[in-house]
């Protein structure tokens, strides 16, 4: 240092000061611009991030047992594949160490035809008397009426997402409740005959599996603590909002299972926004007292164009999505 410099100590430690300062001042601002460029991006729904919470849930399992379903090929009541892909399920379930009840019947469809369909009833911990019902549908439609072409309208789906990756869950639920079983009882029920027909209005052969139940519950004042659907939740590009019926007429379990997906940093996956009145397996229970909501994604693919269409394969699923839902669905049950 030089005497010159020596001499202007005083002058030159103000000036010094003032450029810190504005320094300081310039990467407040850029901070502060920052902050609200972030917050101007996050989505209108999205609720503060939170740290992401997981459970043993292994998603990579799930969507190898989706697989094993779509292998079948598409499971339309009545088929073989119908056959084998139940046969499956109940294999599965029994060798995790389930209590399995079958409910078998003749449903008669409009078009006259005979269709043999059953529900698959896994119960972990038969004997609690405080249980969840989860369920989902296995079977899968017989028509890919979606398609732009009509040719391609006549052939039945693969069902990835609308069948196969509810149930990939709920054998991954069933690994996880083997190895770790919960303190409630718990009923995995796997409905038939959901998407066999139209959706109207009016309703003609859908729901079939759901309302059988309804009407032939497991035991007289059968009433679970709380119930969940769960349909087409294996989409890549997963987000659930809260469904309209199941908000008016069950909202606790709504607040249940949403409270607890933001708990784990999933709220930007479950959105809390009622965004759909959706017709769905939860209907039918709800009609007869059970608060059952729906889990569900019904945004498939650009323009919903996977939804009953013979894009619905395995390259739109993923293990990520499923093992989202199946994190939420094992803390609710722990």
């Amino acid at each position: 240092m030089d005497g010159r410099r020596r001499m202007g100590d005083g002058r030159s430690e103000m000036a010094d000061r003032r450029e810190l300062k504005r320094g300081l001042s310039g990467v407040a601002l850029a901070l502060a611009l920052s902050a609200m460029l972030t917050a101007c991006a996050r989505k209108p729904d999205a609720p503060p991030v939170r740290p992401i919470v997981t459970t043993e849930f292994d998603g990579d399992a799930a969507l190898k047992y989706a697989a094993a379903q779509v292998a079948f090929g598409p499971r339309v009541p009545g088929s073989g594949a119908h056959r084998k892909a139940g046969d499956w399920i109940v294999a599965q379930m029994k060798a995790r160490g389930a209590t399995v009840v079958e409910q078998t019947w003749m449903h008669t469809a409009q078009s006259a035809r005979k269709l043999p369909l059953r529900n698959i009833l896994a119960r972990f911990n038969p004997q609690a008397r405080n249980r969840v019902l989860y369920l989902t549908h296995w079977d899968t439609r017989p028509t890919a009426d979606m398609e732009p072409d009509p040719a391609d309208q006549l052939l039945p789906i693969d069902g990835a997402n609308d069948g196969a990756s509810g149930v990939g869950l709920f054998v991954a639920l069933a690994d996880a409740l083997q190895k770790k079983p919960s303190a409630f009882g718990v009923d995995l029920l796997f409905v038939d005959g959901e998407d066999y027909g139209e959706f109207g209005p009016p309703l003609v052969d859908v729901l079939l599996g759901s309302t059988y139940f309804a009407s032939h519950l497991p035991e007289s004042g059968y009433k679970p603590v709380f119930g969940i659907l769960f349909d087409m939740i294996g989409d890549a590009d997963l987000r659930i909002p809260q469904e309209i019926n199941s908000v008016q007429m069950a909202p606790d379990v709504v607040q249940r299972v949403w409270s607890k997906a933001e708990e784990m940093g999933r709220g930007s996956v479950f959105v809390t926004r009622a965004e759909q009145q959706i017709t769905d397996d939860h209907i039918p229970l709800l009609s007869v007292g059970l608060k059952v909501i729906d889990v569900i994604d019904l945004d498939y693919g650009p323009g919903n164009s996977y939804h009953h269409s013979r894009q619905d394969t395995m390259d739109k699923i993923s293990a990520a999505s499923l093992k989202i839902v199946g994190d939420v669905a094992l803390a609710l049950l722990r």
